[in-house]
């Protein structure tokens, strides 16, 4: 079984925009190298919201030099960008979005949604690039439900969705610059799954509902993050209630990482090249739907 590193609780929640209280489970000021590829994971909690006239979200923002993913779990998220792409995602699609070398993005509550009110549950994930590939042209992929593939857990555990890479001979349809697994497990109350992750690359686990038991030894509660060492391949999960675990399995950047809010890039110098470019309008141009 690999070796537990460490277990660590999120902090408070903070908002996001108006629309997205999250818990931070980990970012890249803490476990930037150690987790790499992975830079970041908010977890926007269940959250109820009353109708209203106008949307709540997350106004124009720049990215450059990584990738973000949205998955979706309740309610109904609409997004749009500089390169004038866009779309709707809701239960259980996925939004993986390439910066690259900038993009301007934002993204509400969708206009059915604000119409009505309900309850919204998303993830945010945060992917590096690396160095070669961090001024790639911007754009993003829609990855709806229907095209994820849903694995069935051995002995009717639960499931398995793979967003990216590979599991049981199914591939997730995300398209990826450097190797990696992201998993979305659903396990059944009082049942067991065994997992297994190649040697040599990062492992971590993020506990969105539910309590579960891993490898014997530690209980990891919702709301927390589990990191794994990089040897040996094998982690058991045994739930003592239906959970949901993000598992996230990456072939390590062995690069600097260097991020000031939305730009992640390898030196202080390319930040600060950033902060000229999207003030220069190098980003491209949008109008928010708030304004």
């Amino acid at each position: 079984m690999k070796n537990i590193q460490g277990i660590y609780s999120a902090p408070s929640p903070h908002w996001v925009g108006n629309g997205f209280p999250v818990r931070s489970l980990f970012s890249y000021n803490d476990h930037g190298k150690s987790l790499s590829p992975f830079l970041l994971l908010d977890h926007a909690q269940p959250t109820d919201f009353t109708l209203t006239d106008k949307p709540r979200g997350v106004g124009v923002h720049p990215h450059r030099g990584f990738e973000t993913v949205t998955i979706v779990y309740q309610g109904e998220v609409e997004h749009r960008d500089s390169t004038g792409a866009g779309g709707l995602i809701g239960p259980g699609d996925v939004q993986w979005m390439t910066a690259g070398a900038g993009i301007l993005h934002e993204e509400f509550h969708s206009r059915a949604f604000t119409k009505t009110g309900g309850r919204i549950e998303m993830v945010q994930l945060w992917v590096n690039l690396p160095a070669k590939d961090k001024m790639a042209d911007p754009g993003y992929q829609t990855l709806p439900s229907q095209d994820i593939p849903h694995v069935p857990l051995d002995n009717d555990a639960g499931y398995l969705r793979v967003i990216a890479g590979r599991y049981e001979g199914k591939a997730g349809p995300a398209r990826t610059f450097s190797e990696m697994d992201v998993w979305d497990v659903h396990l059944k109350a009082n049942h067991s799954a065994t997992l297994s992750s190649p040697a040599g690359r990062t492992l971590a686990l993020v506990v969105l509902h539910g309590t579960v038991l891993v490898n014997d030894a530690e209980v990891v509660r919702e709301g927390q993050l589990v990191q794994f060492s990089r040897d040996d391949s094998l982690v058991q999960l045994e739930s003592n209630s239906d959970a949901v675990v993000l598992w996230l399995s990456g072939e390590p950047i062995e690069e600097p990482v260097v991020g000031y809010g939305p730009f992640v890039m390898n030196t202080e110098a390319e930040i600060r090249q950033a902060f000229v470019d999207f003030k220069g309008g190098k980003f491209g141009q949008m109008t928010s739907v708030a304004a």
